[in-house]
């Protein structure tokens, strides 16, 4: 959105007042101190009525207060509130009183909702006009005007003020000049001034402003500043001799504050976006942006919504990148880049959409011309960063890791209703890193349907749960082809013991294929294959839980539930070998194992004013191992031991670690570590730690933001490959926040280029970045 100032003093408002007021009351012929009408209250140390000229004047300590009536009370009466309301969140139900029921009211209420004060006012009847001197002030809830002395024409309500202040509430504004003129219905002129949107204490110097000769005015448009300076300290530290400055508070177009930058790859940039404000519900942002030893990178951003449920965003950006040359081997070296391509790109989008109140749709666009791009251009107001964040927040979704060489594009059709679900995809594969010597393109779905759900059989205890889904793969090379997997399970529980949870589950898998070849492939087996497998769970347990009491009552400050299990599974053994190999449903491996675990759960309780228990989750344990009975495994049948832990000690802080650990080999083949913390205040501390040998990953990951003084905020965050010896993003940031602006300090650094940053935002205008 484009930065803008609100709206100016209304004026009008003003003019208004100052009429109603003459025309209703003052224009009696009377001398006093003190005139009340039916919306004012009037005072001064004289007031005097003139016949020639006919005016009337008032002297010393003018005080006009506007009075308007407060409607009286609507009577009601709260109902019971009940415990379901108060679960649930419900406001409380509220019974009006009647008219029979409401007493008779004593004397009406009055608020004032303007003042205005001077030293000196004389108003001429004829002419319609008022003249204010000394100290004029017009005060009402919103705004305040301070001028020396003032002219206002109430005929045509056009007014000029000497050496005036305009004070708006909303976003501070501050504007101020020798001279300020209401030359319309809308429009203003300002001379010899400046604004600023900060609040100030009397007597201080502005830490920012701009001014300028003269500004022209409209409300709800521009202000057209002549000859402007932005000053800080009042000291003008840059000049221009036309500006313009939108000045409402509504989406309008215009452009946004210029994008700066400097990497050691792309040189020198520059970005001027324009924004273009199209409708109520829809606005498109251009990003004209230029990087000397690149070239010109335009982008476009086009935003619409309709209802909450209703709306998309869509993002392109384009590169004839000068860098892609085989030339260019200085770059090649330093980065460790591999694209030849200069035409570089990234298109992405996403929209949310539901029909007839029942259909939602989810659609996914991510479009990249090479591996390197979202790597390169990961910082500024068109790169990954922010564009992940960006899309996050608004669809609740981002994107996969800029690192992912296949980038997923779908379209995603689903309807729910009693306990079924019938989910549409249709998925596109963009290969961002082609390598010719691969001999099999992605698969795409075209579609898939997946037809789910669970229901009761009639009276009994079993339940019926199924899966069917029809996938068409299709591939530009490699083997594709139709498959439609028939995934029926019959479920009930098993009544061993009232003390035992234990169930039981059969469930039969029918998988047909119809094989095609495309490209140059060639399959040789027979173009129809058919699967049929039997599988079978069985699972007990049971749950065991302990309370701790805190006082007298009863009341529990915590719980701790264990529950034990062993579960049983299997799956039949058949020969896939003729199968073709799409996705994990082709690779169904064969299984008769036992499983054993126990599940640790520790919960805290508070306690509302009525008593009702609200429940914290605060910790949980799981330990899981299986023991293989196939005779294949006889030699290793224990599987390696899973542990997942997961831990809020207090409010804002979240603990979690996941490991398997090789009873054999006495080590871990895999754990994970991630710790958070975040205070009332914003202090915030993160770190990640990854370990899988299998896969060379050792991976820790750090983040820190604290405020160390009043004014000041250091945050860092450090990306570190243990495995290879490596620092694979390192940012660090110092940023000073004052009352009406910020200065923030950042470097970045990868081993392919570091960034320089230092962003300047002002208060409720925007910011200016250099990076």
């Amino acid at each position: 959105m484009p930065s803008r100032f609100p709206q100016l003093l209304n004026l009008r408002r003003i003019f208004i007042v100052i009429s109603s007021l003459l025309l209703t009351g003052v224009t009696q012929q009377v001398l006093a101190e003190k005139l009340a009408t039916e919306q004012w209250d009037i005072s001064a140390d004289k007031v005097v009525r003139y016949e020639n000229p006919s005016s009337i004047v008032a002297k010393g300590n003018v005080i006009l207060e506007k009075k308007e009536r407060i409607p009286a009370a609507r009577h009601t009466t709260a109902a019971k509130t009940t415990e379901w309301a108060e679960l649930l969140e419900e406001a409380t139900p509220v019974k009006e009183i009647t008219a029979d029921e409401i007493s008779d009211e004593t004397e009406p209420r009055y608020k004032t909702t303007v003042t205005i004060r001077a030293d000196w006012i004389v108003y001429d009847i004829e002419l319609e006009s008022i003249k204010a001197k000394g100290n004029v002030q017009i005060i009402t809830d919103e705004d305040k005007l301070f001028a020396e002395e003032g002219n206002i024409k109430l005929g045509n309500e056009t007014g000029k003020f000497t050496n005036a202040t305009i004070l708006r509430k909303k976003n501070s504004l501050h504007l101020e000049g020798k001279s300020i003129e209401k030359t319309g219905f809308d429009t203003y002129r300002i001379k010899d001034g400046w604004v600023i949107t900060c609040k100030l204490e009397n007597n201080e110097a502005p830490p920012w402003s701009f001014s300028s000769s003269e500004a022209n005015v409209r409300q709800n448009g521009y202000a057209f500043l002549k000859h402007a300076k932005f000053n800080i300290k009042n000291i003008p530290v840059f000049y221009t001799p036309y500006l313009v400055i939108p000045v409402k508070n509504t989406r309008q177009t215009g452009f946004l504050f210029p994008e700066f930058s400097q990497s050691s790859n792309g040189g020198f940039g520059f970005n001027l976006p324009f924004f273009l404000n199209i409708s109520e519900s829809m606005d498109a942002t251009f990003f004209p942006q230029y990087h000397v030893k690149r070239g010109f990178m335009p982008g476009i951003e086009f935003r619409y919504v309709e209802k909450a449920s209703d709306k998309g965003l869509f993002s392109a950006n384009y590169l004839h990148d000068r860098l892609s040359d085989p030339s260019e081997t200085q770059y090649y070296q330093d980065t460790g880049f591999t694209h030849t391509n200069k035409d570089r790109y990234w298109i992405r989008g996403k929209a949310d959409h539901t029909f007839a109140n029942v259909w939602q749709s989810r659609l996914d666009i991510d479009v990249v011309s090479d591996q390197d791009y979202l790597t390169e251009f990961k910082s500024g107001v068109t790169g990954f960063k922010k564009n992940h964040n960006q899309y996050l927040k608004t669809f609740g979704r981002g994107f996969q890791n800029e690192t992912d060489k296949f980038r997923q594009n779908s379209l995603k059709i689903l309807r729910s209703w009693n306990g079924m679900s019938l989910e549409t995809n249709f998925l596109a594969i963009n290969e961002a890193d082609k390598n010719a010597s691969d001999t099999n393109t992605p698969l795409w779905k075209l579609p898939s349907v997946d037809f789910s759900g669970a229901v009761p059989l009639s009276d009994s205890s079993f339940t019926l749960d199924w899966d069917a889904d029809y996938v068409n793969y299709w591939r530009e090379d490699g083997i594709g082809g139709h498959r439609v997997d028939l995934h029926p399970t019959l479920a009930t529980p098993v009544p061993l013991s009232p003390y035992l949870e234990s169930r039981a589950e059969v469930g039969l898998r029918d998988t047909f294929y119809y094989v095609k070849s495309y490209g140059d492939s060639e399959w040789d087996k027979d173009d129809t294959q058919n699967r049929f497998l039997l599988e079978f769970e069985t699972e007990v347990a049971t749950t065991l839980e302990k309370n701790f009491f805190h006082d007298d009552s009863g009341h529990r400050s915590g719980a701790h539930q264990v529950r034990p299990f062993i579960r049983y599974g299997y799956i039949q053994d058949i020969d896939q070998k003729d199968l073709p190999q799409f996705d994990k449903v082709d690779t169904i491996g064969e299984k008769n194992s036992i499983s054993y675990g126990i599940d640790n759960f520790f919960n805290t309780f508070t306690y509302n004013k009525s008593g009702m228990e609200k429940l914290r989750e605060y910790a949980y344990l799981k330990l899981q191992q299986s023991y293989d009975l196939r005779d294949e495994a006889s030699d290793e049948p224990f599987s390696d031991i899973y542990t997942k832990l997961g831990w809020k000690p207090f409010k804002r802080a979240d603990i979690y670690y996941r490991s398997f650990y090789d009873v054999y080999d006495n080590r871990f083949n895999s754990h994970t570590f991630e710790g958070d913390y975040t205070n009332s205040r914003g202090d915030s501390f993160g770190l990640d730690y990854s370990y899988k040998p299998s896969s060379d990953i050792e991976q820790v990951n750090g983040r820190i933001q604290a405020r160390i003084l009043a004014n000041w905020i250091a945050g860092g965050e450090v990306k570190y490959s243990i495995a290879h010896e490596e620092t694979d993003e390192a940012t660090a940031s110092l940023t000073y926040q004052a009352l009406c602006w910020s200065v923030k300090f950042e470097t970045k650094y990868t081993p392919a280029d570091t960034t320089y940053l230092v962003l300047f935002k002002l208060a409720n205008i925007g910011g200016i970045g250099i990076k």
